[in-house]
């Protein structure tokens, strides 16, 4: 990781986790509601994982578009389905306004372990179509997380009952394949509705 790339990260985990941001880091244009947009975007490491398909993910499969993505797992009882069903209410809301284009939702699994690719297909759909679920090797995911500062840990747990502490940032990727702005929370349909046009306009 290059040296621009730990410092970034080290805010960003160190606010992540705090909920605060520090702001000679981020800046908010005033008409923002609650999205923190990168002074220089940052380009995603590089990492290989896989879809819901099987197919392979790398840095270069967020290009072209623009992409929230959002960090969990599919045995989360509590913020990963919420957090997806904001971001799918957000999405629909959006396209009703005939916003264009319309950002992919992204969940990333924090917990390959039991995630298969197959189980994120699932998961994912069950939020509306286009979807994409990522998941594959554990080294490969932390690549992708360390280099956004996102954290995750497992907990203790007895066999495959345990949970995972994780990050509850969603991050607008834009089309350069670059981490662009973050979303700390708490989440609302209507921030994402109010400053996500405005983000990818700005740009």
């Amino acid at each position: 990781m290059s040296l621009k790339n730990f410092i970034v990260a080290i805010v960003l985990a160190i606010a992540v986790s705090a909920g605060i941001f520090v702001a000679t880091r981020w800046q908010a244009p005033a008409d923002l509601n609650t999205a923190f947009v990168l002074p220089a975007a940052m380009p995603l490491p590089e990492f290989s994982l896989v879809d819901q398909a099987g197919n392979v993910v790398t840095r270069d499969s967020f290009r072209d578009r623009w992409d929230l993505v959002f960090f969990g797992f599919t045995h989360c009882p509590d913020i990963c389905p919420a957090t997806l069903q904001i971001l799918a209410l957000a999405r629909n809301e959006l396209a009703a306004a005939g916003q264009e284009p319309l950002p992919r939702i992204v969940l990333v699994s924090v917990d390959p372990e039991r995630d298969t690719p197959e189980l994120m297909g699932k998961y994912v759909d069950y939020f509306g179509d286009g979807n994409l679920g990522v998941t594959g090797n554990l080294d490969e995911t932390r690549k992708l997380t360390s280099g956004l500062g996102i954290y995750f840990e497992k907990q203790a747990g007895e066999s495959d009952d345990y949970a995972v502490d994780h990050s509850a940032a969603v991050l607008l990727i834009n089309p350069d394949g670059e981490f662009h702005a973050l979303f700390g929370g708490p989440h609302t349909v209507e921030n994402f509705v109010h400053d996500v046009p405005l983000i990818m306009e700005g740009r």
